[in-house]
């Protein structure tokens, strides 16, 4: 459970379905974390298909995680939830009042969840020889990312304030570290701004290996959902 406001009662604390390596679920659970609010953590095994179980399908009929439950509201899909909790809880905002700088944020986030993340699945679904072409999708979607946020980055991706961006950045830098060994000089930005997420709490408390369906060794051959 995470620590925020304490606000929530137990009858009406939010519930965050979730698998510990989800970068999805890793983004919501930052937003979570900054905005101060308690949830119930609700694994989801997807290695052993739980996932597709009816009751989790009711829930999410295309079986992805994470599903965010606000008493009788479900939000699935880890954008609409980060939007669903901008509008009802907007403590710690996600998007920058400046309008060139909320569409930069946009623009990033759809970068990983559209350009990287995508293909990845596919290739870890589809393709035998993985590890040249994970390489390939994430060299190029980081090179876009470094010249999408070169006049606006801060101490984070769009200024000094942790935002939208940062939320979808964190995750897949996270992941290019430590499941595909992609060579970071490359990417000098993106590499300074994993240094700050480091540093941070919000990134820090909910890192996948923090969370309580973790293997205690955690292995490198998991799903990248």
């Amino acid at each position: 459970m995470a620590k925020g406001s304490g606000k929530e009662s137990a009858d009406n604390m939010l519930k965050l379905y979730s698998y510990w390596r989800s970068s999805c679920s890793y983004r919501v659970r930052i937003a979570l974390h900054l905005k101060g609010l308690n949830y119930e953590y609700k694994a989801v095994d997807l290695l052993n298909g739980e996932h597709y179980e009816p009751e989790f399908l009711k829930l999410n009929p295309t079986g992805y995680v994470p599903v965010l439950v606000d008493d009788d509201i479900v939000v699935a899909d880890s954008l609409a939830i980060l939007m669903y909790l901008e509008e009802k809880y907007p403590q710690h905002p996600l998007l920058p009042h400046d309008i060139q700088k909320r569409a930069i944020n946009f623009q990033a986030a759809n970068i990983v969840s559209s350009s990287i993340q995508p293909p990845l699945l596919f290739i870890w679904n589809h393709i035998e020889e993985k590890l040249p072409l994970f390489n390939d999708v994430i060299v190029k979607g980081f090179t876009a990312l470094e010249k999408l946020l070169k006049d606006c980055a801060g101490r984070y991706a769009t200024g000094d304030e942790i935002f939208l961006a940062d939320l979808f950045l964190a995750p897949q830098i996270q992941q290019a570290f430590t499941m595909y060994n992609i060579d970071m000089t490359e990417f000098p930005l993106l590499a300074r701004l994993n240094e700050a997420y480091n540093e941070n709490p919000a990134f820090q408390d909910t890192l996948p290996e923090k969370q309580p369906d973790a293997p205690s060794q955690v292995s490198s051959t998991v799903l990248n959902q």
